[in-house]
């Protein structure tokens, strides 16, 4: 749980991050304390079976990693570390518990890829439903489409026994409030960063860590009132200050090189309903090839869309480039949509996840941290679960949107 502190620290960029140019979109300097590491070069074939995922599917990984052992499909790997998340009611960022629209209702996407029939299914938009990565399989395997959506989506999963539940808990319900009573009149409407309109908060750069500390005060005192627990309350705050960009995306290999890949999230906290970002849309949020490898992506869905990220690397590194490569080139071209505009690229953060079919793997980020510290993707090999850190394109972290001296109420 951060504390104030963290939570201040991780607010604002340090000076040498806000000079960030255009010649910054080169790979970091892997000398830099700073710099995260990737992968070093093998000296001997990489290890296989492989999985990765972002870090929220850490403790997924031994059960996921014990089906591979046991002869399971990759599939079944991927969608065991899903599952795991979309039923946890504290995680907030998929499944029961996600964090809403901006009406109160969560809606959920998901997609799966399956190497050895080369395969996908996806869902978009899916309320009521918990388990949308497991309905994607059953898109894949049971009708001749790739992708449903809304209604149609729900009523096809409840056909197929998924129960219909309230995906809204408590404790997001709750946060969602402290949104609408404190952030909601900076929300999603207007311009948006890729538009020649969008202007940036003033002041640029962002407000001293005093001024937030005043906004963090004055969300405390509304999120006490409306009784959120005292050890959720700053995430709460967090999450209202920087919405949530929530997905878990998942890549397997296992011995024989076969491999899947799948996404899902509950999407951008207090969204527009019906939006509908990267994880569900076959080639951004997830792409597998068996040929070759697959990628995922979190992070700013809009963007990742633009650029055709967890696609472009599979292609990427069908041409040659390493998973770390094959990355920071798809980041790049994040960059070049926006012109190298650091102005407007300082509010996106975008993270990908990136498996080789010979069990090479990446994790890399248009920034190289996230409240402060080291962004980090989770990695099983066999020698056991753990955490590694993402390499940054830009050192420092992306700034929150809306900016955290807006003002405070609601509509």
């Amino acid at each position: 749980m951060p504390n104030r502190r963290d939570f201040l620290a991780g607010a604002a960029l340090s000076a040498a991050s806000l000079a960030l140019n255009a010649q910054e979109s080169k790979s970091v300097d892997k000398k830099s304390p700073e710099a995260a590491r990737d992968v070093p070069p093998p000296a001997s074939p990489p290890k296989r079976p492989v999985i990765i995922c972002k870090h929220t599917g850490l403790s997924q990984l031994d059960g996921a990693y014990e089906l591979l052992l046991r002869g399971h499909d990759t599939l079944d790997a991927c969608l065991f570390v899903t599952r795991g998340r979309e039923d946890d009611p504290n995680d907030t960022t998929v499944g029961l518990g996600g964090l809403p629209n901006e009406e109160g209702v969560v809606e959920l996407d998901a997609c799966v890829m399956h190497g050895p029939t080369r395969r996908a299914g996806a869902v978009g938009g899916v309320r009521n439903i918990k388990n949308v990565s497991a309905v994607a399989r059953v898109v894949m395997e049971r009708t001749d489409h790739i992708f449903l959506v809304g209604d149609g989506a729900e009523r096809f999963a409840v056909a197929h026994g998924f129960p219909r539940e309230n995906l809204l808990t408590e404790r997001s319900r709750k946060t969602w409030l402290l949104w609408k009573e404190t952030m909601s009149n900076q929300d999603n409407w207007g311009p948006g960063l890729s538009s020649p309109d969008w202007k940036p908060p003033v002041p640029v750069p962002p407000a001293p860590p005093q001024s937030l500390d005043l906004k963090v005060r004055q969300m405390e005192e509304v999120a006490a009132g409306l009784g959120i627990p005292s050890e959720y309350r700053m995430n709460a705050i967090y999450d209202c200050l920087h919405p949530p960009k929530g997905t878990l995306h998942v890549s397997v290999v296992n011995e024989k090189g076969e491999m899947s890949g799948a996404t899902t999230t509950s999407g951008l906290a207090w969204k527009l309903p019906g939006r509908v970002g990267d994880s569900p849309l076959i080639g951004a949020g997830c792409f597998t090839d068996q040929d070759v490898g697959s990628a995922g992506a979190v992070g700013r869905g809009e963007e990742n869309i633009r650029a055709v990220g967890a696609h472009t690397i599979v292609e990427n590194m069908r041409h040659g480039m390493s998973p770390q490569e094959a990355g920071m080139d798809a980041l790049k071209r994040i960059v070049r949509n926006f012109n190298q505009d650091m102005t407007r690229l300082r509010f996106v953060d975008m993270f990908f996840f990136i498996l080789r079919k010979d069990g090479a793997y990446a994790g890399v980020g248009l920034w190289s941290q996230v409240r402060g510290k080291p962004y980090q993707f989770a990695v099983h090999d066999g020698t056991g679960k753990r955490l590694e850190n993402c390499v940054g394109l830009f050192q420092g972290e992306s700034l929150q949107w809306p900016p955290a001296n807006a003002p405070t109420g609601g509509k």
